[in-house]
């Protein structure tokens, strides 16, 4: 690690902006001079492995990637598991709602970095790679980090991989830097447990690593001084529809998503819905979704997931069920291919719901098929892609049953070719979240 020192830190960042509180404000990225003087330098490492572990476990620290799964238990299995370890740090942005790691490597790449040097010594690698969606902008800010700290004794690179929706996911890094494909492979075994280059490898969202060197800069009872008791810390959270500045915005878990909008400056126009979670979340109605704390517990009770913690905000005008037409047939698109309910039942509900959506079935019988696939897809799919865009797509039929009552009687809806407020590809050729 860069020179460990065991002189004072300075203050702890209070407040719920820590990953940000450097040069984000600023809009330049912060060199390695700046981070020191924000954060101070890593302390000298006095305690073993297991010691650092157990510190992570005490301040609760959850995945940020989009499953919240619990830190410590992942670098307790990554440690234990047979040959030398190997940390891959995931900030490919996959899910075209989100834009939390671009910001983070882009204006707080050395606070990534402290992460990945500490979760290898935690796991005992000697190796690490740093993934970022190719063509990034930011993945320029991350190779000048790098460059400033070669004197580091872990090997770290960075890696651009496709951008592509399901590139990001776990065991399809690890493929990718097995063999150049960005699929999701089949599991067990996990990554954990044998991964880039059958080595047990410890594959971590970057803004999770971040929150690691904060936590062991400032202590585990500081981290959860912000948050809940079951998801402590803050989050970054990309706001994107009708939010006046629209961005990426760091809070407190457990923050309730009326007052994460009004961090972007409030609504733009009336809200009818909420899409949580990015595009592996859900629908949420406005109603239900004010009052609702962003934290993975609350999220969980209210039926969703809080994912990756992307935000869209629905105005009443729009048409919910268009807009999850187009996400459907991105999902549908963007699926590994690899199996049965990617290859032909996600097309299939993607199908389903054009035909509610243009008026083509006024029957029902749409309505009836797109019931019935989603319980068949559900569970059977390779990796969690099919269960994710299933869960996107029956929220769609509970928030909107309005919608989907005027489209199966025939209405004609003026919002098919509109431009879309989701932010993926719609099917008139717009980039992603043109309006």
């Amino acid at each position: 690690m860069t020179a460990p020192t065991s002189v004072p830190l300075p203050d702890p960042p209070s407040g719920s902006v820590r990953l940000l509180a450097g040069s984000a404000g600023s809009g330049s990225p912060a060199a390695l001079a700046d981070h020191l003087a924000r954060y101070g330098p890593l302390p000298v490492r006095t305690d073993g492995p297991a010691e650092l572990i157990d510190a992570v476990d005490r301040s609760g620290l959850r995945g940020r990637g989009g499953a919240g799964f619990p830190m410590s238990r992942k670098l307790r299995t990554v440690a234990a598991g047979r040959g030398r370890p190997i940390v891959v740090a995931n900030g490919c942005d996959g899910d075209p709602a989100t834009a939390k790691d671009a910001k983070l490597l882009e204006f707080a790449p050395h606070l990534v970095i402290d992460g990945v040097l500490l979760a290898c010594h935690a796991v005992g690698a000697d190796e690490a790679a740093i993934c970022v969606g190719e063509g990034h902008a930011h993945a320029r800010s991350m190779h000048a980090a790098l460059d400033a700290r070669r004197d580091e004794n872990v090997t770290i690179r960075a890696v651009e991989v496709p951008r592509r929706y399901v590139a990001g996911e776990e065991s399809a890094l690890v493929n990718f830097l097995n063999s150049g494909d960005a699929r999701p492979t089949v599991t067990p075994p996990r990554p954990a447990e044998r991964g880039v280059g059958g080595r047990p490898t410890l594959v971590d969202n970057v803004e999770t690593l971040a929150h690691l060197a904060l936590i062991t800069r400032f202590g585990a009872r500081w981290f959860r001084a912000a948050g809940t008791a079951q998801s402590p810390g803050t989050t970054l959270v990309t706001l994107g529809g009708a939010v006046r500045r629209p961005g990426v915005y760091e809070v407190e878990l457990g923050t309730p998503v009326g007052a994460v909008l009004a961090e972007a400056g409030g609504e733009s126009e009336p809200l009818q819905a909420v899409q949580i979670g990015g595009l592996g979340g859900s629908w949420v109605s406005i109603r239900q979704a004010r009052a609702l704390p962003l934290a993975h517990e609350d999220c969980r009770a209210a039926g969703t997931v809080m994912g990756t913690a992307a935000l869209v905000a629905l105005p009443q005008h729009a048409c919910g069920i268009a807009e999850t037409a187009r996400t459907l047939r991105y999902l549908a698109v963007e699926s590994a291919g690899q199996c049965g309910p990617c290859m032909f039942g996600l097309p299939a509900i993607a199908d389903d719901m054009d035909d509610l959506v243009r008026g083509a079935d006024p029957s029902g019988a749409a309505l009836d098929r797109l019931h019935n696939r989603l319980g068949m897809i559900e569970g059977r799919g390779a990796c969690a892609h099919p269960d994710a865009t299933t869960r996107f797509a029956a929220a769609a039929l509970r928030v909107f049953a309005d919608d989907i009552a005027d489209h199966v009687a025939g209405r004609t809806c003026p919002w098919v070719d509109a431009a879309p407020w989701m932010p993926v590809p719609d099917p008139a050729g717009r980039s992603e979240g043109e309006r």
